[in-house]
């Protein structure tokens, strides 16, 4: 169905980023993390160019920490990259501007925070293969004011308003319904709880494995839409019963405890006026036509 919205008034704007590589840190000297039993590991994590992993592909059983599929993007001016997280949108068109690639047209899926700050964007894999660090892109930035008419207490975040006009839904009694792949219950909210709403992501628990069976996030993959009960994240992410919000997975699950599969949040509401069905696949890979 269509729901009004505001997106004839919102604001274009171009935001840039270039392909981040991968960091570690220099102190302390060991690269070692730890995983949720206290073993030392040393696998890839958030950053670089992602030759394998693509949106669509399953958030689980990959050998890596909170993978970010397909390229990650930063500005290497802090305040110019905290413009880039906030005002990146899921959906919005990015462009390489620079180097072996240039002209080639990806898709922002999604972002991570804190401590990798950085913007995910989607290229078909034979772009990915001329891309190097470094590399300049540019991203038409659309979505952040949108509202939606008949929802007014709706808060959009991160989401472009042509996926929006594409995500499945209903309004119901009132209440704007998004259908997804599962649920999220409050009490498997991990990292990224207690922050900023307007960049980031808010990652699951699921160090318990039987629980994430229970409700069907074993199987979740990149990509699919999810809503996440009882989760207010207007100003930033924190338990409100009765909330709910809307999120797309876009990073891969990791070892440590409280970083399960990383979400964008891209709706939120405080008191019942934003729902979920049961639609299962909806996924953006399929959605936008991002997978050949």
């Amino acid at each position: 169905m269509t729901v009004k919205t505001n997106a004839a008034d919102i604001v274009a704007v171009s935001i840039m980023g270039q392909v981040a590589n991968p960091s570690l840190s220099g102190l302390p000297a060991e690269p070692y993390r730890l995983d949720a039993d206290g073993r030392a590991f040393l696998w890839p994590t958030f950053g670089g160019i992602v030759y394998n992993v693509s949106v669509g592909d399953s958030a689980f059983g990959w050998s890596g920490d909170c993978i970010h599929p397909g390229v990650s993007i930063s500005h290497p001016d802090a305040n110019k990259n905290r413009g880039l997280n906030v005002f990146a949108c899921v959906g919005n068109e990015a462009m390489v501007v620079t180097g072996a690639a240039k002209g080639a047209k990806g898709v922002v899926t999604g972002k991570s925070g804190r401590f990798s700050d950085q913007v995910i964007v989607h290229f078909d894999e034979a772009t990915r293969r001329k891309l190097a660090v470094d590399d300049r892109i540019t991203v038409r930035s659309e979505g952040v004011g949108m509202v939606a008419t008949d929802s007014p207490e709706v808060a959009f975040k991160s989401l472009s308003p042509a996926l929006f006009d594409k995500l499945p839904k209903k309004m119901e009694d009132g209440v704007l319904k998004i259908g997804v792949v599962a649920t999220v219950p409050p009490h498997m909210v991990g990292a990224g709880a207690g922050l900023t709403s307007e960049g980031g992501s808010l990652h699951m628990q699921s160090t318990d494995r039987e629980e994430l069976a229970k409700h069907r996030l074993d199987s979740l993959r990149l990509g699919d839409v999810v809503a996440i009960a009882d989760t207010d994240s207007r100003y930033n992410h924190g338990y409100l019963r009765g909330a709910m919000s809307i999120g797309i997975v876009g990073q891969t699950d990791g070892p440590r405890a409280g970083y399960g599969p990383g979400m964008t949040i891209v709706m939120t509401a405080p008191a019942g006026q934003l729902g979920a069905y049961d639609a299962p696949g909806t996924n953006i890979a399929d959605i936008l036509e991002l997978r050949a």
